[in-house]
């Protein structure tokens, strides 16, 4: 598959960039984490019930692995979900069991608040695949108990019915850590706009529109998590989209998740 052969491409890139940093700058530090987590969930996305009037979306529950790392040199992080866990791969599209995963990493500029930024998400279904690969620049500002990370980068896309250049993503990572009634919650948003897109990606040959259908789009999430013990997280999320996910205009929906923390 051309998808996971880019996948290793990537891979492979960002260990060579790993490796000779390690080689150049090699200390006892280089290793040391700041952070590491690594969690499993149960998750079921539930449409709005105008989303699945103007659009194919169905509801679907999935589970999803995920970790991460920071060191002084920058960060890792990844998730693997499997939609529809119970359901065959054979199945209906939004009736079928699909796989989504998405490496990221960034490294450190000069030991300053710039990053060089990579992110890489993948969807695979019997009848469909798509990987959106975005490799640009990133900042982050960190106080106190706040996260803000916006980033800009090119986009590279290869899926089922287009494979290219496909403009540009512009986005942010927000995350805020804050207690109330003596209880501990996280507020956590991501968010990517994609602009600039190729007009071959949302146009049909005689000018109709296919697809996302439209020249920019917009997708994320507003999430509040609470801590329920130091292991176990209970979180609603906001799902949005605008001409995203293969169809054009506004969807939307609620997530309920449940998350243990193998390690914090």
């Amino acid at each position: 598959m051309h998808n996971l052969k880019k996948y290793k491409k990537m891979i492979f890139a960002f260990l060579v960039v790993f490796l000779t940093c390690s080689s150049l700058f090699a200390d006892d530090s280089l290793l040391k984490t700041n952070y590491s987590f690594l969690n499993v969930s149960a998750n079921y996305l539930d449409w709005t019930k105008s989303t699945e009037k103007s659009s194919p979306q169905r509801d679907f529950a999935y589970l999803e692995l995920e970790g991460g790392a920071g060191f002084e040199w920058g960060d890792v992080y990844g998730y693997f979900d499997i939609e529809n866990p119970s359901r065959g791969y054979d199945n209906t599209p939004q009736d079928n069991r699909r796989y989504a995963f998405k490496p990221a990493m960034d490294i450190r500029l000069f030991h300053s608040n710039w990053y060089i930024y990579s992110q890489d998400f993948n969807l695979y279904s019997k009848d469909y695949h798509i990987s959106n690969l975005i490799a640009g620049i990133s900042y982050k500002m960190v106080k106190e108990d706040l996260l803000f990370q916006p980033f800009l980068a090119p986009h590279y896309q290869e899926s089922t019915y287009y494979s290219g250049f496909n403009g540009y993503m512009f986005g942010w990572i927000l995350n805020y850590d804050f207690t109330m009634h003596k209880e501990k919650f996280t507020i956590f948003q991501w968010h990517e706009q994609e602009f600039a897109r190729d007009k071959k990606h949302y146009l049909a040959a005689d000018g109709s529109r296919t697809g996302d259908g439209e020249s920019y789009g917009i997708q994320g999430s507003f999430e509040l998590w609470w801590h329920m013990t130091k292991r176990v997280k209970a979180g609603l999320q906001y799902r949005y989209a605008l001409n995203k996910l293969g169809y054009y205009g506004y969807q939307d929906g609620f997530i309920y998740s449940l998350r243990y923390y193998f390690k914090r």
